[in-house]
C-alpha cells in the first residue's frame, strides 16, 4: 500500500504546484507590466450606428467611464457619502486610493487588481467597529469595477481566480473578524460572480463574431481568387488553342515551302527544316505546358475559337432571346490577331449576358471602333423595364473580363451609366499592321483552314 500511497501523494503535489505556477503566471508574472488600455476597435458593428462625427470620440467610452467612475467615488468618499446614499465618515485617504487604483486600470491592469486587494485589506484591518467588512460600498464598487476590467482582458481562468481569492480574502475577515453582522463578502461573491460571467459571455460573444466576420472575409477572397484562376484558366485553354493553331500552321507551311521553290539551295532547305522542326518542339511544349489547365472532362472544341466575324450571330441570338441590341461599327475594319478578337467576342457575349441578367426589358448597344495603335470595344445598356426581379449573380462575368483585358495589355472601366444603366468600355493596344503582314495572316489562316 505504501507506493501506492506514495504514487497518489506525488501527484497530488505535482497537481498543487501545476495550480500554483498558473496562478503566478496568470496573476503575479508581469502584472505591472505596461498594458495601455486600448480604445475600441473601429470595425465594431455598435460603433456604426454612431454618428460618424462622434464616432472617433466614441472609441473612447471605456476610459471615459472609468474616469467617471473614479471621480465619481473619490468625491463620494471625501464627503462621506457612499452609493446608496448614507451618511458615512469622511476618508480623504479612502478616496485617493479608491481614485488611484481605479485609474491604475488605464495602464496596468492586473497590478490595478493587486492593488484594489490590497487596498481592501488593507482598509478592512483598520476599520472601526461597526463598519462594512471587508468592503466599504465605495472599494466595493471599485474592486468589482476592476475585477470586471481585468475579466475583460485575460483569459477566462483569470477571472474565476481572481473571484476565488476575493471569495477567500472575505472569508479570512469573517473568521478573524468580530464584525460578521457587518460584513460585505457574502454580497461580493454573490454579486462578482454574474458580474464576471456577464462579462466573460460578452466578450466569448464579441470575439466570436469578430472571427466569424474575419472568417467571412477571408472566404470572400478565397472565393474571388478561386474565380480569378478559373477565369485565368478558361482564358489560357482559349489560348493554348489559338497559339497551337499559328504553331501548328507554321511547321506546316516550313515542310512545305522547298517544294513550291524549284531547285532550292541547300542552305534554304536546311533554314525550312530548322524552322519546322523548332514550330514543333514549341508545339509539343506548349500542349505539355499548357495542357495541365485542361480539366479531366474537358474537350477540345470541334470548331474554331470565335472572332469578331461571328459577332453578327451572337447579336441574332441575343435579339431572339429578347434582348434589343444593336451594333455600330466605326473605323477601318480590319482583321486583329486572333486573340484580340477572340478576347472582344468573349467580352461581348458576357457583357450582353449581363444586360440579360441583371437588367430585363433594357436595350444594349454595342460599339465597336479600329483606330490607330488600337481597338476600341464599348458595350451600354439602359435600365430595366420589367417588373421580373434581376438575378443577382456572382460577379464572375466582370472578372473575367478584366482578366482577359490586362492579359492583352488593355485598359477597362465598369459602372453605371448616364441616366441608368450599365456601362463596360475596352480600349487594348494593337500593334501597326503592314499590308504584307496582313496578307500573310490571311495566308496563314488559309492554309490552317
Amino acid at each position: 500500500m505504501r507506493p501506492s500511497t506514495d504514487a497518489s501523494l506525488r501527484g497530488e503535489l505535482r497537481t498543487a504546484i501545476g495550480f500554483f505556477r498558473t496562478l503566478r503566471r496568470d496573476l503575479f508574472d508581469g502584472a505591472f507590466a505596461a498594458r495601455p488600455l486600448r480604445p475600441l476597435p473601429e470595425t465594431l458593428p455598435q460603433l456604426q450606428r454612431v454618428p460618424e462625427s462622434l464616432r472617433a470620440t466614441a472609441r473612447w467610452l471605456p476610459h471615459g467611464v472609468i474616469l467617471v467612475l473614479a471621480f465619481a467615488l473619490g468625491m463620494a468618499t471625501v464627503g462621506g457619502w457612499d452609493i446608496f446614499g448614507t451618511r458615512q465618515q469622511p476618508d480623504n485617504i479612502e478616496a485617493l486610493l479608491i481614485s488611484f487604483t481605479l485609474l491604475c486600470c488605464l495602464q496596468w491592469h492586473m497590478g490595478a487588481w493587486w492593488l484594489s486587494f490590497a487596498v481592501s485589506w488593507l482598509l478592512a484591518a483598520n476599520t472601526t467597529w461597526g463598519e462594512s467588512v471587508p468592503w466599504t460600498p465605495s472599494t466595493f464598487v471599485c474592486h468589482l469595477a476592476v475585477m470586471m476590467t481585468v475579466a475583460a482582458r485575460s483569459r477566462p481562468r483569470v477571472a474565476a481566480e481572481m473571484w476565488l481569492l476575493t471569495a477567500a480574502l472575505g472569508l479570512g475577515f469573517e473568521l478573524t473578524g468580530d464584525s460578521w453582522y457587518a460584513s460585505t463578502s457574502g454580497a461580493m461573491v454573490i454579486v462578482s460572480f454574474p458580474a464576471l460571467l456577464a462579462v466573460l459571455l460578452v466578450r466569448g460573444w464579441s470575439e466570436t463574431r469578430r472571427e466569424v466576420v474575419e472568417q467571412v472575409a477571408v472566404t470572400a477572397r478565397e472565393r474571388s481568387k478561386r474565380t480569378l484562376l478559373e477565369e485565368r484558366t478558361t482564358i489560357a485553354r482559349e489560348l493554348h488553342d489559338v497559339v497551337a493553331h499559328h504553331m501548328s500552321v507554321v511547321a506546316i507551311q516550313a515542310e512545305a515551302a522547298p517544294y513550291r521553290v524549284e531547285n532550292p539551295p541547300p542552305e534554304l532547305a536546311k533554314a525550312f527544316a530548322t524552322i519546322r522542326e523548332n514550330a514543333l518542339v514549341a508545339l509539343s511544349e506548349l500542349r505539355r505546358v499548357l495542357g495541365v489547365v485542361r480539366a479531366e472532362d474537358y474537350e477540345a472544341p470541334d470548331a474554331p475559337q470565335p472572332t469578331l466575324a461571328a459577332l453578327d450571330g451572337l447579336l441574332d441570338n441575343v435579339r431572339e432571346a429578347g434582348l434589343p441590341v444593336e451594333k455600330a461599327v466605326t473605323g477601318a475594319v480590319r482583321e486583329l490577331p486572333q486573340g484580340i478578337e477572340l478576347s472582344a467576342y468573349r467580352i461581348v457575349q458576357e457583357a450582353l449576358s449581363n444586360t440579360m441578367r441583371h437588367a430585363p426589358g433594357a436595350s444594349a448597344r454595342v460599339e465597336i471602333s479600329y483606330v490607330l495603335g488600337g481597338f476600341g470595344l464599348r458595350i451600354v445598356n439602359g435600365p430595366a423595364t420589367e417588373q421580373a426581379p434581376p438575378s443577382p449573380g456572382a460577379g464572375h462575368g466582370i472578372t473575367g473580363m478584366r482578366e482577359r483585358v490586362a492579359m492583352l495589355g488593355g485598359e477597362m472601366t465598369a459602372g453605371p451609366a448616364d441616366g441608368g444603366g450599365y456601362e463596360t468600355a475596352v480600349f487594348i493596344p494593337v500593334p501597326g499592321h503592314a499590308p504584307e503582314g496582313d496578307a500573310g495572316d490571311n495566308g496563314e489562316r488559309g492554309g490552317g483552314t
